[in-house]
C-alpha cells in the first residue's frame, strides 16, 4: 500500500514545457479557475451598473476600473505562468485553489469599493491570490533553465505585495495615487524579469489564446445574461414591453457581433514576438474591461426604460455605447490589423467610432447594432489574409 501510493504524493518537477507542445489545450484545472472569476466579474459589473443608475458615473467607472485591474492582472498572469510551466500535481492543484479561495475574498469586497471606497478586503483577496503566485515562481525557479527569470518574478511579485498591504495603513485622500502607482509597479515586474537576462519564459501561442479567448466568452456571458434580464423585466412590465422585448433582440445581435469580430482573426499570430505578447496580454485589459462594463450599461438602459433610473435615456446610450467602441477599437488594435486587408482596416475602427454617434439617434442602440452588423458582414466577405503560411 505504501510503495503504491508514494509516486501520488512526489511531486513533478517544474520545467519550461515546450512552446511548441501538440495538442496542447486548456486544461479542466484552468477551466475550474475561470469559474471564480464568473462570480468576480459577475460582482464587479453589478455594482457598475447600479452605480451607473444612480447617476454616480465617474465614482463607478473609477471603482470598477481598479476592482477589474485586479480580476484582470490575477488571471492574466496564472495564465502565462500555466502556459509555461504547469505541472498538474498535488501542489501547483492546492497553489491554484488557494488563488481561486483570494478570488472569492476579492469578489466579496467589490460592493465594499464602490459604497465606502474601502479597499481592504479587496487588497487582502488580490495579495492571497499573488502569494499563491510567488510559491508557484519559487518552484519554476528550481529549474536551472528559468532560475533567474523565476526568482525576479518571485521576489518582484513579493515587494509589490508588501506596498499593497502597507497602502491599506496609508490615508484615504493617497489611495488613488498610491493604486496607480502599485499598478504600475506589478505591470513592471514581468517587463522587468523578461529583459534581465537571456532567460525568458516559452509561451504556447495556440494555448495562451484559447485561454484569452475562454475568458471573453465568460465576459460575454454577462451581456447575454443583460439581455435576458430585459425579457424577465418585459414579463413583468407590461407598458414598457415593446422596448424591453428591443433591448433585449438587440443586445443579443450586438453580443453575437462583438464574439464574431473577437474570433474572426488566428490570434496566435500577434504573440510571436515578447513585445508582441506584452502589447497582445496588457491591451486585453481595455478589451475584458469593455466586454464587462456593456453588461453593466445594457443593465442600466434597462433601468431607464422601466422608469428607475437617474440617467437621462441620451447619457445612458453611451455606457452601452463606449463598452462597444473600445471593445472594437482594442481587438482591432491588437489582432485583427495583421490579419486583414485595407477594406476592414478601414471598415472596423471607423464603425467602432461611428457607434458613439448612437445617442443622437431618437431611437437607442439602432445605429449601434446596424454599425456591428455591416462590420460583420465585411469580415464574412473578407476573410483573414494569409500570415507566416497560415490563414
Amino acid at each position: 500500500m505504501t510503495t503504491s501510493s508514494t509516486p501520488r504524493l512526489r511531486l513533478t518537477p517544474m520545467r519550461p514545457r515546450d512552446p511548441q507542445e501538440p495538442g496542447r489545450t486548456a486544461s479542466t484545472l484552468e477551466l475550474f479557475f475561470d469559474l471564480v472569476f464568473v462570480v468576480a466579474v459577475s460582482v464587479a459589473a453589478a455594482q457598475l451598473h447600479h452605480a451607473l443608475s444612480e447617476d454616480h458615473i465617474a465614482h463607478g467607472v473609477q471603482s470598477f476600473v481598479i476592482v477589474f485591474f485586479a480580476i484582470w492582472w490575477a488571471w492574466m498572469n496564472f495564465t502565462w505562468f500555466a502556459t509555461s510551466f504547469a505541472t498538474d500535481d498535488w501542489l501547483y492543484r492546492v497553489l491554484t485553489i488557494l488563488q481561486m479561495g483570494g478570488v472569492l475574498v476579492l469578489a466579496a469586497g467589490i460592493e465594499r469599493v464602490y459604497a465606502d471606497e474601502d479597499f481592504r478586503v479587496v487588497v487582502v483577496g488580490y495579495v492571497v491570490m499573488r502569494v499563491s503566485m510567488i510559491a508557484q515562481w519559487l518552484r519554476a525557479s528550481r529549474s536551472p533553465q528559468t532560475r533567474r527569470l523565476a526568482l525576479t518574478y518571485a521576489g518582484g511579485i513579493a515587494i509589490v505585495q508588501v506596498l499593497w498591504i502597507a497602502l491599506m495603513f496609508l490615508p484615504h485622500e493617497v489611495t488613488l495615487i498610491g493604486w496607480l502607482v502599485l499598478v504600475i509597479a506589478e505591470i513592471a515586474v514581468p517587463v522587468v524579469a523578461e529583459r534581465r537576462g537571456e532567460q525568458t519564459t516559452p509561451r504556447h501561442p495556440h494555448h495562451i489564446t484559447e485561454r484569452y479567448g475562454l475568458f471573453t466568452l465568460i465576459l460575454l456571458g454577462e451581456s447575454l445574461l443583460a439581455s435576458a434580464n430585459a425579457i424577465i423585466k418585459a414579463v413583468h412590465e407590461h407598458e414598457e414591453l415593446p422596448p424591453l422585448i428591443a433591448i433585449s433582440v438587440l443586445t443579443l445581435l450586438v453580443t453575437a457581433a462583438m464574439w464574431w469580430i473577437y474570433f474572426w482573426p488566428p490570434h496566435h499570430h500577434a504573440i510571436t514576438t515578447f513585445a508582441k505578447s506584452m502589447r497582445y496580454g496588457y491591451v486585453h485589459f481595455f478589451v475584458f474591461a469593455a466586454a464587462g462594463a456593456f453588461s453593466a450599461g445594457v443593465e442600466a438602459q434597462i433601468d431607464v426604460i422601466t422608469h428607475h433610473s437617474k440617467l437621462s435615456e441620451f447619457v445612458a446610450s453611451f455606457t452601452m455605447t463606449v463598452p462597444i467602441a473600445l471593445f472594437v477599437l482594442g481587438i482591432w488594435w491588437i489582432a485583427l490589423r495583421q490579419n486583414a486587408d485595407r477594406v476592414v482596416n478601414i471598415v472596423v475602427p471607423l464603425g467602432a467610432v461611428l457607434v458613439l454617434f448612437d445617442p443622437i439617434v431618437p431611437v437607442p442602440f439602432i445605429v449601434t447594432t446596424v454599425l456591428m452588423v455591416a462590420i460583420v458582414v465585411t469580415l464574412v466577405v473578407r476573410p483573414p489574409i494569409t500570415v507566416g503560411g497560415e490563414q
